[in-house]
């Protein structure tokens, strides 16, 4: 089950408000564990025993590391056999059949392999149980005795399959206590919609467009038309990956939760570092502060240094996806990063605004066509028609048909992209007047926003999320 789509609209997420909202306060949160797994389930009914789990192994762990704290040998030993069964879990499900066709490829005989399902949200989840252990390790969070509010914690189904990925330090208070009532629902609603239609409107509508670019033989795609198509990835993966993100958010509100803020315009950054800093935020501090930092971070030098922040990106490659053009994916950024912040930091800085943004769009968008690219041969000769290597000229007819036909698509994708889009917006529902919000205009333009959105749903056929298979 997925965030846009009628069943989980109009079926199971009233009827999981309901309950939540009828139910006495210490009764929430098992209501709220077994609307998660039943979400979970509903798509993968064999794999949520194996979130159930990791629940459990997690949780025991976590009182072994406490119980052990005075015997540090014993409380070092049990993080390791944490880290080590859940990166196992993890890489059984995802890397197993990318590492077995591998070797295949370079041993004289094959070892047999069945291509196992991954289970949707494993990366996600297997990542905060981790921060969890990790941090009881280190003392800056306490052992969860309750094991209902840690299977809470591990199976919220509001950031289950798409994150934000939400650390236990960020809601163990909220585990415990936490404000439920309409005014928050109503929040959350909004900030729902918002992000329902940044998916479904936006986000569905370019990808269509990027699903015919990418489906052409090169030898008949011009350079313009290449580039339409990576424009076009690039906002199918932000609207679809960010949308998710605010339901996510919008979600947890009504449940009393507060989650961190996963995207900040990052198409608007002048740099490839401050793009970091603005897309997939909680991925980055995750790798941050379990990965980096602990490698040394750069504390020891300038070689440690890019040492640390190749393995950080090419992890950061690999957690995304069982294949070499993720991995390149990851390295490349590693490399542009290593030369923004030790060769031509000053030089970037030095150069006009405009410039800047011109040189950042230009690499992210090279980049996403290793991401979206089923193998290296592929990324390679779309890049290489993108720069006129094997293109049909510079433009076609192709081309300005795609672009004259969704012109108004690719503004709108424009504007919400940036602050200006939802700035307007805000002015519009949230005209402040004698200190009164104008709520009839925030109830008719959501209501609005909302109705064409499930219109879209209704008739239209294609509604991928890209973010299923990490």
């Amino acid at each position: 089950m997925v965030f846009s789509s009628v069943s989980f609209l109009f079926a199971f997420l009233p009827i999981t408000i309901l309950l939540y909202f009828v139910v006495p306060e210490k009764c929430k949160n098992i209501v709220l564990l077994i609307c998660s797994l039943l979400f979970y389930a509903w798509g993968e009914p064999v794999y949520v025993f194996l979130m159930m789990l990791s629940i459990g192994f997690n949780y025991v762990i976590g009182l072994n590391i406490e119980s052990d704290r005075k015997d540090a040998q014993r409380a070092k030993a049990d993080i390791i056999f944490a880290v080590v069964v859940n990166l196992s879990l993890l890489a059984f499900f995802k890397y197993y059949g990318f590492l077995v066709s591998n070797l295949n490829a370079v041993l004289p005989f094959d070892i047999p392999y069945r291509e196992l399902d991954l289970p949707i949200g494993i990366s996600f989840y297997t990542f905060q149980a981790m921060s969890y252990v990790i941090d009881v390790y280190r003392n800056k969070v306490k052992v969860q005795h309750s094991l209902l509010k840690f299977g809470v914690y591990i199976s919220m189904f509001p950031q289950l399959i798409a994150g934000p990925i939400v650390q236990y330090s960020d809601i163990e208070k909220q585990l415990e206590k936490r404000t439920v009532n309409m005014t928050k629902l109503g929040d959350g609603v909004l900030y729902f919609i918002r992000g329902l239609a940044k998916k479904v409107i936006i986000a569905n509508s370019v990808g269509l467009v990027f699903s015919k670019i990418s489906g052409m033989e090169f030898i008949s795609m011009s350079v313009l038309t290449a580039w339409l198509g990576a424009i076009s990835y690039a906002f199918q993966i932000y609207f679809d990956f960010s949308g998710y993100s605010d339901m996510a958010i919008g979600l947890g509100k009504m449940f009393g939760f507060e989650f961190m803020k996963n995207f900040d315009y990052p198409y608007t950054s002048r740099s490839v570092t401050e793009f970091w800093r603005r897309w997939h935020i909680s991925l980055s501090r995750w790798f941050r502060e379990y990965v980096y930092i602990p490698l040394g971070g750069n504390r020891k030098g300038k070689q440690r240094t890019i040492i640390n922040l190749l393995i950080v990106w090419g992890l950061t490659g690999l957690w995304h996806g069982a294949n070499w053009t993720f991995i390149c994916w990851g390295l490349y950024y590693g490399v542009i990063l290593i030369l923004e912040r030790f060769v031509f930091y000053k030089f970037v800085e030095r150069l006009p605004n405009a410039v800047r943004h011109l040189y950042t769009m230009v690499l992210v968008l090279i980049g996403w066509v290793f991401f979206f690219s089923p193998d290296l041969g592929y990324a390679g000769s779309y890049i290489g028609v993108m720069f006129g290597i094997g293109a049909k000229g510079l433009v076609d007819r192709q081309f300005w048909f795609l672009l004259l036909t969704n012109w108004v698509l690719y503004i709108l994708a424009g504007l919400g992209s940036t602050t200006v889009g939802f700035y307007w917006l805000d002015r519009i529902v949230y005209n402040y007047h004698n200190g009164q919000g104008r709520r009839e205009v925030a109830c008719v333009v959501y209501t609005a926003m909302f109705l064409i959105t499930v219109a879209y749903l209704i008739s239209e056929t294609f509604n991928p999320f890209l973010y299923f298979r990490f």
